[in-house]
């Protein structure tokens, strides 16, 4: 069979994990970047208390393989706590954590890099805080911000394949299931290469293409 028969015959089994696939992304992607961007700005202003805490963990996070995290917060975990959770609000949550915490450690540096010489001549040319907060500091801080935060969101869409391990029928699984039915493995994982290419490079084209257009040091050192 070739990859046109095998998505053809396959759509709806295709389909559905496609489906979840994009809930377990959005859900992450949404509950990651608001939670993200809340802890860096706090870890922006008050270091002591929420800065060196989010970096401790963002630390261990670091050490800790995606996959091990999973599997433990499925089943040591839920056995410690003797509860049984879906797998796919597991693999949720996880991923939420891993993703809060990249992101605001992104946006903490951001915000710490921010020139202030900007806001000096702001005050200088009699602009009021609310102004330069809007007209200055935000576009200039979401242009710096936004080329990693795309990056990083790419490598979360790619991390939801180890979400299957722990039985989230998602895209890799039913892909999977399908080539234990007919052993086509070429094909299917073929497919599946070209679904993941047709959003994660555009995706990174555009963060490289924003990066180029707008980031620059802007300490001017």
């Amino acid at each position: 069979m070739t990859i046109l028969q095998i998505l053809v015959t396959y759509r709806e089994a295709f389909l559905s994990g496609l489906i979840v696939t994009m809930k377990l992304v959005g859900i992450v992607w949404i509950l990651g970047i608001l939670f993200g961007i809340t802890v860096g700005i706090l870890a922006d202003r008050f270091p002591a208390l929420v800065g060196y805490p989010a970096f401790a963990i963002t630390f261990l996070l670091s050490g800790i393989p995606f996959l091990v995290l999973l599997f433990w917060a499925h089943f040591p975990l839920q056995s410690l706590l003797n509860v049984v959770i879906d797998p796919f609000i597991t693999a949720s949550w996880v991923l939420t954590l891993v993703n809060t915490f990249t992101v605001s450690e992104i946006v903490k540096n951001v915000l710490r890099d921010f020139p202030e010489q900007y806001v000096i001549a702001a005050k200088v040319c009699g602009l009021s805080s609310t102004t330069t907060l809007l007209h200055i500091k935000f576009p200039i801080t979401f242009r710096q911000l936004l080329p990693p935060l795309l990056t990083s969101q790419v490598n979360i869409l790619q991390a939801t394949l180890f979400a299957s391990l722990i039985s989230v029928n998602e895209l890799f699984r039913m892909a999977q299931s399908i080539n234990a039915v007919v052993y086509q493995p070429v094909a299917i994982y073929s497919a599946l290469a070209l679904f993941f290419l047709a959003i994660c490079l555009p995706l990174n084209g555009l963060a490289l293409w924003l990066k180029a257009r707008y980031s620059r040091n802007l300490s001017e050192r």
